[in-house]
């Protein structure tokens, strides 16, 4: 919050800046389109995301970052964001049958590492469920690409 001075002008007193510092109206905040920065926040397109790597990532990344933070809902969105982008790319290169087959296993790998860890402890069972899915995952998309 910008503290009231009294001093008359308004908007064009906020923006006025000390001297030999730019004022905040000076300064560019649009980018050319087609520049290196205009594409920084863009996808790669779905047919060239490797998606084995993707769900490693969401498997061991999303339990690794809950268990390291003890921030479980952190754990979960990781998980969640790499299984969005992994299933777009599903989506688009195999259709909708492999994406749900696909989808299922990784969620259902996310499931079963809880019992599994119980049995035969976190880290063998987070590596079991990861090979299970990005096998799956190499073997019915990424191998094709």
């Amino acid at each position: 919050m910008i503290p009231r001075t009294g001093r008359p002008g308004g908007a064009a007193a906020i923006a006025a800046a000390p001297p030999g510092l730019p004022s905040l109206a000076s300064l560019e905040v649009s980018r050319p389109a087609g520049t290196e920065e205009s594409r920084m926040a863009t996808l790669k397109p779905a047919a060239d995301v490797n998606t084995a790597a993707v769900t490693a990532l969401g498997l061991i990344g999303g339990w690794l970052s809950a268990r390291e933070t003890g921030i479980r809902p952190l754990g979960g969105a990781l998980l969640g964001a790499a299984g969005v982008l992994a299933g777009r790319t599903w989506l688009r290169r195999d259709g909708a049958a492999t994406t749900t087959l696909l989808s299922a296993l990784y969620v259902g790998g996310f499931g079963a590492s809880h019992p599994l860890a119980k049995r035969i402890g976190a880290w063998p069972s987070v590596l079991a469920v990861t090979a299970a899915a990005s096998g799956a995952a190499w073997a019915l998309s990424d191998r094709r690409a």
